[in-house]
């Protein structure tokens, strides 16, 4: 049985400091094969960008400034996702034999895994099909419509998630509503996205009662371990790891030039840039 290493932060950290740490993560991984899941939230409402996107088409940087939203970039790809309300889940992995070579491969396996993770909550989820053509190239949000392989319930998606990947080597993260805020994202998103319909459901929803967040994690790790058939074991950051980490957050994510695409941001040594 495979032993993978296992992160819970229970209390919530600011935005740049979560992208920090599972930067650090895809970083500091080694070219053996190893595996880290960790679970995470957030100390205030903060919009994340994908790598890609121009921050002014996508989101209203002003209103958040006066509603105390914050903005975060990520390394990752996919569109703006509103952190409230949620169990965050990422997973950094060498591991070429359980997740293959393939993004769409191991989009898929982990899409499966949280699934698993869903039906120890009582709940019946599914991959999700194509979205229409107009989605993956438009700015609307990414709780619009479920991507392909992302996780819905009666097509309305309650798991977004995004990867980068380098050879065997990725990261991916995503977000799992507790409760929904379609209010908060509507005025947060930039006008020029044009929300629609939000096909998006909360866990509280989908249950019919409202779910905290450490019970929701014990769920979802009991289906990582079920699906992948392995066993967890504590990681904790030493001294050194968290220096590093700080590096990452005041370099990169808790700098406007990285956030709002001013200029190139720099580059950290500590392995993958």
């Amino acid at each position: 049985m495979k032993e993978w290493e296992l992160i819970v932060d229970k209390d919530p950290l600011p935005g740049s400091l979560n992208m920090a740490v599972d930067e650090y993560l895809f970083r500091s991984l080694p070219s053996a094969p190893q595996t880290c899941v960790r679970f995470y939230r957030w100390e205030r409402p903060t919009v994340s960008l994908g790598y890609s996107q121009v921050a002014e088409r996508v989101v209203a940087v002003e209103l958040c400034r006066r509603l105390g939203v914050d903005i975060v970039r990520r390394m990752t790809g996919g569109k703006l996702v509103l952190h409230h309300r949620e169990v965050t889940y990422s997973i950094c992995s060498s591991d070429a034999s359980v997740f293959s070579m393939s993004l769409a491969e191991s989009y898929r396996l982990i899409s499966c895994a949280l699934i698993q993770g869903l039906a120890e909550m009582g709940l019946q989820a599914r991959l999700a099909g194509r979205p229409p053509h107009s989605y993956p190239r438009g700015n609307l949000p990414c709780f619009s419509y479920p991507a392909e392989n992302e996780v819905e319930i009666d097509g309305r998606k309650i798991i977004g998630s995004a990867q980068k990947r380098v050879g065997p080597r990725f990261l991916q993260h995503g977000s799992i509503l507790l409760e929904s805020d379609a209010a908060l994202l509507r005025q947060v998103v930039s006008l020029s996205a044009e929300i629609g319909q939000l096909r998006m459901i909360s866990l509280a929803e989908a249950l019919g009662r409202k779910v905290d967040f450490e019970w929701a994690v014990d769920r979802l790790i009991h289906g990582f371990e079920a699906y992948f058939e392995i066993r967890f074991k504590p990681r904790i950051f030493s001294a050194e790891e968290w220096r590093l980490i700080e590096e990452i957050e005041r370099t990169k994510y808790a700098s406007e030039d990285w956030t709002l695409r001013r200029r190139e941001s720099p580059k950290l040594a500590i392995g993958i840039s």
